[in-house]
């Protein structure tokens, strides 16, 4: 069963030991605009998935982030959300993959779902991607003898 937050409030993730942020939900609104992100849009189309994957996580970051806990500067100081600091958040890897899994994955789960190819939820191929990559050109057919 779906289950609806019909108050769409603000969540706090915990992304590592000490280090939180406040998103907005991840609605529908939030992924287009994502999408349409000038940072996104600019991505050369030759770049690989991963680098796709990090300009989009950025971009979202910066539109979901609304305050964190246990970030600073070099100082130890801590500093408000910005997009230059939200990028160099990012930057780092723990906190990149922790943001892919306790937020964005999550919206991506349910698009799988409809679309019947969701990951099982155990096993050793739980949530795997495919990591093959295209065949340059196709195989030739077989000699009939």
């Amino acid at each position: 069963m779906l289950t609806l937050d019909l108050t769409n409030l603000p969540c706090w993730h915990d992304l590592a030991p000490g280090v939180r942020v406040q998103l907005r939900p991840l609605t529908t609104a939030l992924m287009v605009a994502t999408r349409s992100d000038p940072a996104v849009e600019a991505v050369p189309e030759e770049a690989s998935d991963e680098e796709r994957a990090v300009a989009f996580a950025k971009a979202l970051a910066r539109r979901a982030v609304l305050a964190w806990e246990g970030i600073g500067d070099t100082d130890g100081a801590a500093i408000d959300p910005s997009p230059e600091a939200i990028d160099a958040l990012l930057d780092i890897w723990p906190i990149f993959e922790a943001f892919q899994l306790t937020y964005v994955s999550k919206g991506l789960l349910l698009e799988q779902e409809k679309n019947v190819s969701a990951p099982l939820p155990n096993g050793p191929t739980a949530g795997a991607s495919n990591t093959a990559k295209p065949a340059r050109k196709s195989a030739k057919t077989a000699r009939r003898g």
